[in-house]
């Protein structure tokens, strides 16, 4: 008999170590770790990233972790806020196949943990492969599109198995203890597509977070819990979640097939789904010459799940709707041939010419024939002409992946008056040469602003 899902999955995650993995797969693993170093810089910015900042600090009042970009706070309260300030300004990572974003989940309690005990950047890097992988390989075993029908929202469902594999290896769970360590992560797991349109969906990331490190410190301590969590006959995760899922997939080719290999990055700061959009609109202004004043109506076309998920905001509503906005997004492409985090700031998409445009000229559509983050988009210009633009694969997606020059200037971009020049460069060295990292209270150190509290965003 082949051994059950939770148990392989713990085995692995437990045993992994650095010659396991396949030199591509680290690599990503490191892209994966930088690109989160730099949204957590930039997560200062979030809307409500102050009030996520107040919820952490009253977790527990010790102070042995470093904030990205912060100063310190407990190992709870730095492990929540850091989850948050990755994703707080939504230009984290996506695995695709379970719309999950990875790294909120993971990488935060792996450097509180690695920084707390005094570990290796070799020591780290293992345990954000195995985190990873983890969180990847349960949502395989989910079958996600099943799950979606349900309402599942996946950071929240799979993100805390991530986390506490990547915990569980940084504190030396043995197989066993970390299958315990799953099935306390699994009696954690929530978060549906209720909170949608709403900052709830990225606290369900950095709660993810949280749940994994507790489910690995608890497992530790020998505490009993299930070692058949995804498979169990009565409130299994696959079972009750998605009609039984498909455990196989979980384990195919597990060690030899990455398929953290296929976590997508974001160039740009919107909503995952709409990187599809905005490729295709920085395609159609790169090759022509556009003046917002000349488009007399912009038409977007995508598939169901991108159309129902971000075709709904033509009025949007504050910061955290319009970078769900096809609509605003549309419109300030057009007109400022940019999308930063500038292109976020109230004094930008409050701008009444933008709001009017993407209300009355920005249409968009459904496309039966398209498909994942796939898009179509035509301008029809005043003088008659339609210029038209079509993406089959995202920027930074794997099939059409980010360089790691691009990924380090994305952290040079938000980490510029946050962390000094020099620290900068060191940081970005220390993660390309991860292994060589002595200790991770180093890179920590670089990446800590001592006495200083998180910046309220300009809307404030």
């Amino acid at each position: 008999m082949p051994a059950e899902v939770t148990q392989t999955l713990a085995r692995f995650a437990a045993t992994l170590d650095y010659d396991g993995i396949a030199p591509s797969a680290r690599e990503h693993t490191k892209n994966l770790l930088l690109d989160a170093l730099a949204c957590a810089i930039a997560g200062d910015r979030g809307e409500e990233t102050l009030q996520v900042a107040a919820l952490a600090a009253a977790l527990a009042q010790s102070q042995e972790s470093s904030v990205i970009g912060g100063d310190r706070l407990s190992l709870a309260g730095a492990t929540m806020l850091n989850g948050y300030l990755v994703t707080a300004v939504t230009m984290c990572d996506v695995h695709r196949a379970t719309l999950t974003h990875i790294t909120p989940e993971v990488v935060p309690p792996a450097l509180a943990i690695a920084e707390r005990d005094g570990l290796t950047g070799r020591d780290l890097l293992v345990a954000l492969a195995a985190g990873c992988e983890t969180a990847t390989r349960v949502g395989l075993g989910w079958d996600f599109p099943e799950a979606r029908k349900r309402g599942w929202h996946g950071p929240g469902i799979i993100g805390p198995f991530g986390s506490a594999a990547a915990a569980g290896r940084l504190i030396g769970l043995d197989p066993e203890t970390m299958a315990r360590a799953f099935g306390l992560a699994g009696s954690q797991a929530a978060g549906t597509f209720a909170a949608w349109g709403t900052p709830t969906v990225k606290f369900h990331q950095c709660r993810g977070a949280l749940s994994g490190l507790m489910a690995a410190l608890l497992a530790r301590e020998r505490f009993v819990a299930t070692r058949e969590f995804l498979t169990a006959k009565d409130g299994g995760l696959y079972g009750t979640y998605s009609g039984g899922g498909r455990p196989e997939a979980a384990v195919a080719d597990l060690g030899r097939r990455w398929e953290l290999e296929k976590i997508a990055l974001r160039l740009w700061p919107c909503a995952s789904g709409i990187q599809g959009v905005t490729t295709a609109l920085f395609d159609l202004v790169g090759r022509h010459a556009v003046d917002l004043a000349r488009v007399k109506r912009v038409r977007v076309a995508l598939p169901e799940t991108i159309f129902d998920m971000h075709g709904i905001f033509p009025r949007y509503k504050g910061k955290f709707e319009a970078l769900l906005s096809i609509h605003y997004v549309a419109a300030v492409v057009l007109a400022d041939k940019a999308l930063t985090l500038a292109q976020f700031e109230p004094a930008r998409y409050e701008d009444p010419v933008l709001r009017k445009f993407a209300v009355e000229r920005v249409e968009v559509k459904l496309d039966a024939s398209l498909a994942g983050v796939q898009a179509a988009v035509e301008a029809e210009l005043d003088g008659g002409n339609t210029i038209v633009a079509r993406c089959e694969h995202s920027r930074g997606s794997p099939e059409n992946p980010l360089t790691r020059a691009e990924i380090e200037e994305k952290f040079r971009v938000y980490a510029k008056g946050r962390i000094p020049a020099a620290r900068i460069e060191e940081v970005i060295g220390s993660v390309a040469r991860l292994e060589e990292l002595k200790s991770v209270r180093r890179l920590m150190d670089m990446l800590r602003v001592n006495d200083r509290k998180l910046r309220a965003p300009a809307a404030a």
